[in-house]
């Protein structure tokens, strides 16, 4: 199959898509040895009456079959993230009804994993006057969630960014939402490239000193903390820091730049927990066939395989995540669209437009490099009416 592309210089070049890749994802129940979940994005109701940059509507059937895709590879979910565009367009009262309704769903799934962002969005970052206003803030989000029955994945506060003076506020806040948590949580550490308004985190620019104190957080709560993910797109800055991990507590990778190294570890470490990484990332929405295919070859032994397959979608997550990174989502939704998991390209927040018909051009054929067309026929179709919109004739 043959299509036009634009290119980065605006000019059209011919394009011949490749076969769909030849891995073949886990099957349901298949064991791995990694956990990993998936950030999983949101499907808007294109339909929806309304104002798309203020209004949140939501195509519940849609984001909730997308969830039962990704139980059905493997999968967990790390609902109501940043990849659900949390903070760029989803709010907390609808973010509180998409945990609802995944947990829901989970239930009807055996071995579902869902852990749920629990932070402090409904606080507006200039309405926090200090700590105490952030303590409350993620009190109120953590009570609802465990009231549904959910699991926390601590996001990164705007709030406590900006009021906080240094790291003891931090560590004052930690302390009272972990002494508090009804179960283990995965803490969550958000690089200033995804989201500028958390540049400092931890009460430092110097990601040493920031790493420290994460870490000292961590050791002083460490029956409270099933692990932490960070995103700071750094691959030696996570190894340093996994390696100081107290036993028991994971490093969830969020680098999309270098996942599959991460993941599959380098054996250094006293303890397991130290030598590799699990994951919690938002390409794998984008990647979830071969994510599921390449974690079933790394549980059965064959690492080899397991790079064979990620190895090619590298370059795709690296495009999709490049600068500004925290307008990724465009690409994530737009690979759902592409493989037909949802009818329409349109975004929460009308945020489809935050990447050039140039990089969306790109992006396909750098998914059919690594195999992720799953149905050229309708790709292609998709691709072509989506050029004509832009005045290209494919």
């Amino acid at each position: 199959m043959k299509i036009n592309l634009p290119r980065a210089d605006g000019t059209l070049a011919p394009y011949t898509l490749r076969a769909p890749g030849a891995f073949r994802p886990a099957q349901v129940g298949t064991p791995f040895n990694r956990i990993a979940y998936s950030a999983a994005h949101v499907v808007a109701d294109a339909r929806a009456a309304g104002d798309p940059w203020l209004d949140c509507a939501i195509d519940w059937d849609t984001t909730i079959a997308y969830r039962q895709r990704l139980w059905g590879l493997g999968l967990g979910v790390a609902e109501a993230m940043d990849t659900a565009q949390r903070g760029m367009g989803l709010d907390w009262p609808t973010s509180l009804e998409l945990i609802r309704r995944c947990l829901d769903a989970a239930r009807d799934v055996p071995g579902a994993r869902v852990a749920s962002g629990c932070g402090t969005d409904h606080l507006a970052p200039e309405a926090a006057k200090g700590v105490d206003d952030v303590i409350r803030a993620y009190e109120e989000q953590m009570s609802a969630i465990e009231q549904l029955g959910g699991r926390l994945i601590v996001m990164a506060s705007r709030a406590l960014t900006r009021v906080a003076t240094g790291p003891a506020d931090f560590e004052r806040v930690y302390d009272r939402v972990l002494s508090q948590a009804r179960q283990p949580v995965i803490l969550h550490w958000l690089g200033d490239m995804f989201d500028p308004a958390l540049a400092g985190y931890w009460g430092s620019h110097d990601i040493d000193r920031a790493m420290s104190t994460a870490l000292g957080i961590i050791e002083a709560h460490a029956a409270k903390v099933d692990g932490i993910k960070i995103s700071l797109l750094d691959k030696d800055k996570e190894i340093a820091m996994r390696r100081r991990l107290p036993a028991g507590v994971r490093m969830y990778t969020g680098d999309d730049f270098n996942y599959p190294e991460l993941i599959a570890g380098d054996g250094v470490g006293r303890a397991p927990n130290q030598q590799q990484s699990d994951a919690l990332l938002g390409i794998f929405d984008a990647i979830a066939p071969a994510a599921s295919a390449a974690l079933a070859a790394l549980a059965a032994g064959d690492a080899v395989r397991f790079h064979q397959i990620l190895e090619p979608t590298v370059g795709l997550s690296r495009h999709i995540f490049k600068a500004p990174t925290r307008y990724y989502k465009t690409g994530v939704v737009f690979m759902a669209w592409l493989n037909g998991h949802q009818n329409h390209f349109i975004m929460v927040g009308g945020q489809q437009s935050t990447r050039s018909l140039p990089h969306l051009a790109e992006l396909f054929r750098l998914a059919d490099a690594a195999g992720l067309i799953e149905q050229p026929d309708l790709a292609v179709r998709r691709m072509k009416t989506l050029l004509a919109l832009h005045g290209v004739d494919a």
